[in-house]
């Protein structure tokens, strides 16, 4: 029929149909014919949307950064949103009388543009590098109680930031920056272990002369020890030598005494004999030598009596003529001295 037209709707889209000023039909994922000349249909889509950003913002020291992300929303509220954005169908069903379903998503990059300029005019460049997280956590709370988005009907799902990347000129200089830091913080880390290592070596070698210092004070002490003991040693030679000479000299002194003590003895008795002998030479100075002759021939054998009588013979020998010996007599005194010998 002339006028007549049939839509159906997607599961995720909610669809007004608004007729005299009214709406007489509303819901998603229903289809129903409608007359177009009489009848306006709103069609809103409620499934989650992802709208790419990229913008350049200025940190708390005028430093330029170029801030990427994604946001994602869906519409919660597709009256509320119907109410002040015009999401009408064309006549024929082929897309909207109005700019405003492509204007929603440069509205909420436009909300997450101004939180993101106030978030960075709080942070300098170094910060807003290193914390994304921070600022996404922000820009999240931010989104999700602003007023322009909450009387939209839109829930944000979420927020990411891809990228927070300063000027080439700016970044190079960080680089630059954090190369140097890195090459001083290798330097420093060279430094520490060839300080490590020369402290180490000192430590060897102050323990290896400690060590010979210590086996030099063991080496004196033994040296001490035998001085000690040699002297302990010669000092008991000394004490040995001395009672040595000690007692030597008591047993010369005894011999001493024991000598003078001969003597004594000896001159005592030499003069005791001198003084019997001059005792007995005044007894026999008045006796006839005849007599003492006799009295020394008393006891003699005959061989001794012969010799004597020989020896008188050979003193008056100018007064003898002639001597005669008996063989007898000789043969005697031969055997006698055969007997001696």
């Amino acid at each position: 029929m002339l006028g007549f037209r049939y839509i159906k709707v997607e599961p995720t889209d909610f669809v007004l149909q608004h007729k005299g000023g009214n709406v007489v039909r509303e819901g998603a994922g229903i289809s129903f014919f409608y007359y177009s000349p009489t009848s306006s249909l709103v069609l809103i889509p409620m499934s989650s949307v992802d709208v790419p950003f990229i913008f350049e913002e200025v940190t708390a020291d005028f430093q330029q950064v170029t801030i990427q992300g994604q946001l994602t929303y869906r519409v919660v509220d597709p009256k509320k949103l119907s109410q002040l954005m015009n999401f009408t169908l064309a006549g024929k069903g082929n897309g909207y009388v109005s700019d405003d379903p492509k204007k929603l998503p440069k509205r909420l990059i436009n909300h997450t543009q101004v939180l993101t300029r106030s978030s960075l005019k709080s942070l300098p460049l170094r910060e807003a590098l290193g914390q994304s997280d921070l600022l996404v956590a922000a820009l999240r709370e931010g989104l999700e109680n602003a007023p322009g988005i909450l009387s939209l009907g839109i829930e944000v799902l979420g927020l990411s930031i891809l990228a927070i990347k300063p000027t080439p000129e700016t970044s190079r200089a960080l680089e630059a920056e954090a190369r140097e830091q890195i090459l001083r913080l290798a330097d420093e880390a060279i430094y520490a272990r060839r300080n490590a290592a020369v402290e180490q070596e000192r430590s060897i070698k102050e323990n290896e002369l400690n060590t010979e210092i210590a086996v030099e004070n063991k080496k004196r002490q033994i040296r001490e020890t035998q001085m000690e003991a040699e002297k302990s040693v010669q000092k008991k030679r000394s004490e040995m030598q001395e009672a040595k000479m000690g007692a030597n000299i008591a047993l010369e002194e005894k011999n001493k005494d024991l000598v003078a003590l001969t003597t004594a003895n000896s001159r005592e008795e030499s003069d005791s004999k001198a003084y019997g002998i001059e005792v007995m030479i005044k007894a026999l100075a008045n006796v006839d030598p005849k007599v003492l002759q006799a009295l020394t021939n008393v006891g003699m054998d005959a061989s001794q009596l012969i010799a004597q009588s020989f020896r008188e013979l050979a003193e008056g020998a100018d007064k003898i003529g002639q001597l005669n010996v008996s063989p007898d007599l000789l043969r005697e005194l031969i055997s006698k001295e055969k007997i001696h010998q």
